[in-house]
Formats: structure tokens, sequence, C-alpha cells
């Protein structure tokens, strides 16, 4: 039988690693100091998006907050409805870290390391515009505010 050959990591498989630990540290110095009321301390708890404040419209990052917010009470649908890159973030990033992690802690003896590929980063642009676009067609037309 012929052994099949593992792929070896790219750059951007260890960049994208490298930045998934510290996105990970930081969400939860993120989580920590939203427990002990620093945000709000801070002033920073109940802040309004500038540019729906402004001109009325959501922004491509609207309702980010409220879908982080669901997704830690458990709410996948939820936080699907308020913006949908969350729980495509969570799902890939997600399986990205862990299929990295086993198979550089295996040394290569599991190759089920997800790579790297540019696909990724444009579904999440087409995730962030079409929820972006939507809302506001929405809004715009029907008089309807989904957030």
């Amino acid at each position: 039988m012929i052994a099949k050959p593992i792929k070896k990591m790219t750059v951007e498989d260890d960049c994208f690693y490298i930045v998934g630990w510290i996105f990970l540290a930081l969400s939860v110095a993120a989580l920590l100091l939203a427990r002990f009321g620093v945000f709000e301390q801070l002033g920073l708890a109940n802040h309004q998006c500038a540019l729906h404040r402004l001109t009325g419209y959501y922004c491509p990052g609207c309702g980010g907050t409220r879908a982080v917010i669901a997704l830690l009470h458990g709410h996948i649908f939820q936080s699907l409805y308020y913006h949908p890159l969350v729980v495509y973030v969570l799902a890939v990033g997600g399986w990205y870290m862990v299929s990295q992690t086993v198979e550089r802690l295996s040394r290569g003896r599991a190759p089920i390391a997800l790579r790297y590929k540019n696909a990724y980063l444009w579904l999440a642009l087409a995730l962030t515009l079409i929820n972006c676009v939507v809302k506001n067609l929405v809004l715009a037309i029907l008089g309807v505010a989904l957030l």
C-alpha cells in the first residue's frame, strides 16, 4: 500500500494558527472584563453604532455584539439571525484551531488539519455583505428594523 504524502504546513497556516491563539486569548480577556463589569465602568457597555446613529442604516458589523451574546447563551439560531459571521467564525475557526493543534501535537501522525484557503475569507466577506444588504433593504423598502 502506498502511503499518502502528508501536506506540509504553509506560512499562512502558521500565521493563522498564531492569530487564532491571540484571538482566543483576547476573547477570554474580554469575557473576564465583561464579567467583572469593567466595560460598564469605562462607559463602553451601551454604545451605539455611529453609522446607524447618523444614517439610520446598518453597517456591515451591526448585530455582531448581539450575535456573540446570543451564542454565549447557547442561542445559535438567534446568533445567526443577528450576524451569521459570528457562527461561521466559531465553526470554521474552531475546527481550524482544533485540527491544527491535533496535527501539530501528533507531529503529523494525525493529518487532519484544515488548511488555509482564500475561499474561507471570501465566504466570510460574502456573509457580511449579504447580511448588511438584506437588513438594509428590509429597512429601506419595508420599514422594518431587523435589529
